[in-house]
């Protein structure tokens, strides 16, 4: 494809919020298929969407790298050399040094290509249901973090938020809500039952309510007795944030983000199994 289809490519599967990486061939030297500025962009599963990066010479080892990128976030610089330039730098196939990931060239040109892959990966989305004070103050702070912000509460409640990526009405999360988000019942005394209800439906890496832990086991409670399965009621936890001693609504929204992102770079480290949604 040209390199017109990639650039569209790419921003189409940004906006929809779907991860990739996008391979660019950064120098070429002797014999080789495709030159500097050749791109492609791979998907999660391996196959090419758009772009040309060469043939068999390079494309296995590109293919396996950007899998990796796109599963731990870090960019990563291809080598693929012939094996007497390999010999003579003292590496090996499938090594790393210094940031360099090398691989051998098996084709007849023998040519070297150096290839940079790099991830492009949604911003983590964080759902907020409720609109009151502390979830006002938390969307302003996880936008300014980089978090895609959703709010869910009902329409008559929108304009109490300043700018959010996307607005819910009612607590149910939105189609393009694509699990394993972070999510906080900021409902204080407005709908808490049923917007946590509806918020433990939905797969998270984190969720939490903003209350006491008396306020939410008697959630816990109620929400038992209405056939909430007991495994979901035991996620969620109660109170929101790390103990700062936080007092205002501003120092709680704190206190739950940097709970959040403890979550999340957790989760990079050891992505953590997604809890099956039951109704």
């Amino acid at each position: 494809m040209a390199r017109t289809d990639v650039l569209e490519l790419v921003n189409t599967m940004k906006a929809k919020g779907e991860p990739f990486a996008i391979a660019t061939v950064v120098r070429t030297v002797a014999v080789t298929a495709a030159k500097a500025g050749a791109k492609a962009i791979i998907r999660p599963d391996g196959t090419i969407s758009a772009g040309w990066i060469g043939g068999g010479c390079a494309r296995g080892a590109v293919l396996r790298v950007a899998r990796d990128v796109i599963k731990d976030g870090e960019p990563r610089l291809v080598s693929v050399q012939p094996k007497d330039l390999l010999d003579q730098l003292g590496v090996t196939a499938g090594e790393a040094r210094e940031g360099i990931e090398f691989a051998k060239n098996m084709c007849p040109s023998q040519g070297t290509m150096d290839i940079f892959v790099e991830p492009v990966l949604p911003r983590p989305q964080f759902v907020i249901f409720g609109a009151s004070p502390v979830g006002v103050a938390l969307a302003e702070l996880a936008q300014r973090f980089g978090f895609f912000v959703i709010v869910c509460a009902p329409a008559s409640d929108h304009a109490e938020y300043g700018e959010v990526d996307l607005f819910a009405d009612g607590f149910e999360p939105p189609g393009t809500y694509h699990g394993n988000g972070f999510i906080v019942v900021a409902t204080q005394g407005k709908g808490d039952s049923a917007a946590l209800k509806a918020a433990l439906k939905a797969s998270s890496a984190y969720i939490a309510f903003v209350g006491s832990r008396k306020k939410a086991e008697a959630l816990r409670r109620e929400l038992a007795e209405a056939g909430v399965d007991a495994e979901r009621l035991s996620a969620f936890k109660a109170p929101a944030g790390l103990d700062i001693g936080a007092v205002t609504p501003d120092e709680i929204a704190l206190s739950i983000l940097a709970e959040v992102i403890e979550a999340k770079r957790r989760g990079q480290r050891s992505v953590p199994a997604q809890v099956a949604c039951k109704a």
